[in-house]
């Protein structure tokens, strides 16, 4: 078990980990492998991160140990994980400022200000939106049938469901639903996919019917959406479709929100720049997951790499607190579970 050095609710923890997503808790797991007292904060109500908030009923193919995991039980596991080291989970607290004080650094949220010695970043994406499209009566439809997020499978059972896109969140959804849904049309106004090619090929072979080079150009219903208009952006020729459904998966808009004024370097407007120690330019600050940037590095946005990231980070944290202290903490295989 950790040390106890936190003196109380908001004493002085070990490390402070901004973010409850698949890298902040595998963080966390690390953290008390080193045996550092931790806290996790997070603006969410839930652990999880995007896992929770946009697809926990969407299968993940690519953790080690899980041919495939629904998003909803990776965070569980997650959360049984972490639970033998008891870290201080703070959710539904905003990170607005970050600022050093005498040998430490203090995070402001909007209930509590959190002291400790290290910080990991782990804000995935930050605060993130999905892409509308940019047609106003399929934007503020009045009724239901449009959809920018999967909270449950079951509301498409033996439903006629479009799917507007073409990267992985469009690909994955139409493999995860094909089995819910009455008929899926996948259309992407290109011939080029930006999903996994494997989960393209399977698509190809699914019973997923893909239209390339169409685009939606309205939704029509009486408060329940009955069709769709698109269009072919080669011929220009309008068809209309019968659909109950409408899943647009256009992706996001991503903004650091607050912590891009906590004095990091950045990346565009999206990501930390980190070193391979994933130390950002502020001592004893380091990020790791979807918000980070290694320099010499392009950014690969997995979960795996989110947990490697972390790993590090933590690591490196423990010989920032202990100097003189390694970074490698030998296998886990050597400690008592």
């Amino acid at each position: 078990m950790p040390a106890d050095n936190t003196n109380g609710n908001n004493g002085l923890y070990d490390v402070t980990i901004l973010g409850a997503g698949p890298t902040g808790l595998f963080g966390a797991f690390y953290a008390g492998m080193r045996e550092m007292s931790c806290k996790i904060i997070d603006a969410l109500p839930e652990a999880g991160g995007q896992l929770t908030v946009l697809y926990p009923e969407k299968l993940i193919y690519d953790v080690p140990g899980f041919p495939k995991i629904l998003a909803a039980d990776l965070v569980k596991e997650q959360m049984e994980q972490i639970d033998r080291w008891k870290p201080k989970l703070c959710l539904d607290e905003r990170a607005t400022k970050l600022y050093h004080v005498e040998d430490h650094w203090v995070i402001e949220t909007q209930r509590a200000k959190h002291h400790t010695k290290t910080v990991v970043v782990c804000a995935g994406v930050g605060a993130f939106s999905p892409k509308k499209i940019g047609i106003e009566h399929v934007d503020n439809y009045p009724g239901e049938g449009v959809h920018y997020f999967v909270k449950e499978k079951a509301i498409f059972r033996g439903k006629r469901l479009l799917i507007v896109g073409g990267g992985d969140s469009a690909v994955d959804w139409a493999l995860n639903l094909k089995d819910y849904a009455k008929h899926i049309t996948l259309i992407h106004r290109r011939d080029q996919f930006r999903a996994h090619p494997s989960s393209v090929a399977e698509l190809k072979e699914s019973p997923v019917e893909i239209k390339l080079f169409y685009e939606l150009k309205d939704v029509h219903g009486d408060g329940q959406i009955i069709g769709a208009t698109i269009f072919n952006n080669q011929t220009k020729q309008d068809e209309q479709i019968e659909v109950d459904d409408v899943l647009l998966n256009l992706g996001f808009n991503a903004d650091m929100g607050p912590i891009r004024d906590w004095g990091f370097e950045t990346v565009g407007r999206r990501y930390i720049k980190t070193n391979i120690r994933q130390e950002t330019n502020l001592p004893g600050v380091y990020a790791a997951g979807d918000i980070a940037a290694t320099e010499g590095v392009e950014p690969l946005n997995l979960i795996v790499m989110g947990y490697a990231q972390a790993t590090v980070a933590v690591n490196y944290a423990y010989t920032y607190i202990n100097p003189g202290a390694k970074a490698f903490p030998g296998h886990s295989s050597e400690k008592t579970l």
